[in-house]
C-alpha cells in the first residue's frame, strides 16, 4: 500500500509539473512541443473562428486519449493502463483547474527554459514509476506491438515530428525552433531524474599490490570489490584485476587509496549508467 501511495504521489506531482507547463508557458504563446497536448494547443488555435477562445486544451486532451486508451486496454493490458489512465485524468485535471497564465511573456528562450524544467521533472517522475499519461507514449508502444521491426522511440519521434511541424505550419518557424530547443531539454532533464540517482563510477585497477588496494576500500569505503583474473597480450603474464563500483563523491577516495599503495597502477573510471543493488538504489 505504501508503494502505491507512493507511486501515485509521484503521478500526481509529475502530472501538476506538466499541467504547469503547458498552461503557464507552451499555451500562451503557441509554442507546439508534440504529443497530444501539443495537438491540442493546436485545435485550440484552429477552432477559435468556431468557438468562443477556441476549444479547450484540457478537453482536447482527454477526448483524444479515449480511443487511443480503448485500444491500449486490448493491446497492454488493464493492468498497465490503471495507472496510465490515473495519470490522464491527473494531468487533464490539472490543465482544467490551473490558470492559463503566461510566466514569461513573448520571451521564448526563457519560455523555452521553464517548459522544459516543469516538463522534464514531471516526464521524469511519472516514468519513474514505470508508466506514462497516455498519449502519444501509449500510443508508440501500442504501434511497436504491431510492427516489432520499429522501435518506441521511433514511433514517438515520428508523432512529435508530424505534431511539431503542423504548429510550424500554424504559428511559424521561430517558434517551433524554441519548441524543438525545448523538448531537447526536457528529455535531458528527464533522463537525469530517471538516471541521476543511479549514475555510479566504475573503476578497474591493475596493480601488483591489489590486495591491500582491495582491503583498504572495502573498510574504508564500504564497497565490494571484485578480483579478475587476466592476461597481459604483450607480456603473457597473469594479472589481477580489480573491479568495483562506487558512487560519484567516492571516486576521489578510491583514487587516493590506489595512490598510496601503487603509485605506477593502471586505471580505468567510467561512468556507471545505473547502479542498482546492494549498497546503491533498490532494484525495482
Amino acid at each position: 500500500m505504501r508503494r502505491m501511495f507512493f507511486r501515485m504521489g509521484k503521478i500526481i506531482a509529475g502530472t501538476l509539473l506538466m499541467a504547469m507547463a503547458v498552461n503557464f508557458v507552451f499555451e500562451p504563446i503557441n509554442m507546439v512541443t508534440g504529443g497530444v497536448s501539443g495537438l491540442s494547443i493546436l485545435i485550440k488555435e484552429v477552432t477559435r473562428p468556431y468557438y468562443t477562445g477556441g476549444f479547450p486544451v484540457w478537453l482536447s486532451n482527454l477526448i483524444i486519449n479515449v480511443p487511443i486508451f480503448l485500444w491500449g486496454y486490448f493491446v497492454r493490458g488493464k493492468s498497465y493502463l490503471g495507472y496510465t489512465l490515473f495519470a490522464n485524468l491527473c494531468f487533464s485535471a490539472f490543465l482544467w483547474a490551473l490558470p492559463i497564465t503566461a510566466i514569461q511573456e513573448k520571451d521564448y528562450f526563457l519560455a523555452a527554459l521553464y517548459g522544459a524544467a516543469l516538463t522534464g521533472s514531471g516526464l521524469g517522475l511519472i516514468f519513474a514509476t514505470g508508466y506514462s499519461t497516455g498519449g502519444t507514449d501509449l500510443l508508440g508502444s501500442i504501434l511497436h506491438r504491431y510492427f516489432r521491426n520499429i522501435s518506441v522511440a521511433t514511433f514517438l519521434f515520428v508523432l512529435d515530428a508530424i505534431v511539431i511541424t503542423l504548429g510550424a505550419v500554424t504559428f511559424g518557424l521561430t517558434i517551433t525552433g524554441y519548441a524543438i530547443i525545448a523538448v531537447f531539454l526536457s528529455s535531458k532533464i528527464m533522463d537525469t531524474i530517471l538516471s541521476g540517482l543511479k549514475v555510479g563510477k566504475q573503476v578497474w585497477i591493475i596493480s601488483e599490490n591489489y590486495q591491500d588496494i582491495s582491503n583498504e576500500i572495502m573498510r574504508r569505503l564500504e564497497r565490494g570489490v571484485t578480483c579478475v583474473q587476466a592476461k597481459g597480450m604483450y607480456s603473457h603474464d597473469t594479472k589481477n584485476v580489480l573491479l568495483c563500483v562506487v558512487g560519484k563523491r567516492e571516486i576521489v577516495s578510491v583514487i587516493k587509496i590506489v595512490r598510496k599503495y601503487d603509485a605506477s597502477a593502471f586505471l580505468i573510471v567510467q561512468d556507471a549508467k545505473e547502479v542498482m543493488g546492494e549498497g546503491f538504489s533498490e532494484i525495482e
